[in-house]
């Protein structure tokens, strides 16, 4: 009687693909507007993603009421620094401006943006660590119901 060894079974071989096997980040357009449905409440958190353009100056993350900024999130690279302020009835407030660390964003590197929502103020994350805290100064937070993204950046995810 012949042997019977048996064969090792043959991985069937892959179908192909008909997509892109990366789809890319979809891209947001720049300026950006989305509605906060309900207005902030503490505990939320916002999600900014993206990408600091190769030759960005500055770019901004406002939280509105309104025609109130509650928030002005303003990246400046020209000037190496994060400005943070409110316009509230037409006058902007005073800029913050002190970091604990040098200028965190690169031009030429992503980003994510999470300013977590607070009874007392806001909590802002960069990639994960905490970079600063801002106190309301609009404090009435359900008022708060609209967001706006704009300037050197490709914007690559928005969560509210």
């Amino acid at each position: 009687m012949g042997s019977s060894e048996s064969q090792p079974a043959q991985e069937p071989e892959p179908e192909p693909k008909t997509a892109d096997p990366e789809p890319k980040p979809k891209a947001y357009p720049v300026p950006y507007f989305t509605s906060i449905p309900g207005g902030l409440q503490p505990s939320q958190v916002i999600s900014v993603s993206g990408t600091v353009l190769p030759n960005a100056k500055r770019f901004h993350i406002n939280l509105l009421a309104g025609s109130d900024i509650a928030f002005h999130l303003n990246p400046r690279l020209s000037e190496k620094t994060v400005v943070r302020n409110s316009k509230i009835k037409g006058s902007w407030g005073s800029e913050e401006k002190s970091l604990p660390v040098s200028m965190p964003f690169i031009p030429g590197h992503s980003f994510k943006v999470e300013i977590i929502c607070e009874a007392q103020c806001y909590r802002v994350a960069l990639d994960g660590q905490h970079l600063l805290a801002y106190t309301h100064r609009l404090k009435h937070l359900p008022a708060i119901n609209a967001l706006e993204v704009a300037g050197d950046i490709q914007l690559t995810d928005v969560q509210v």
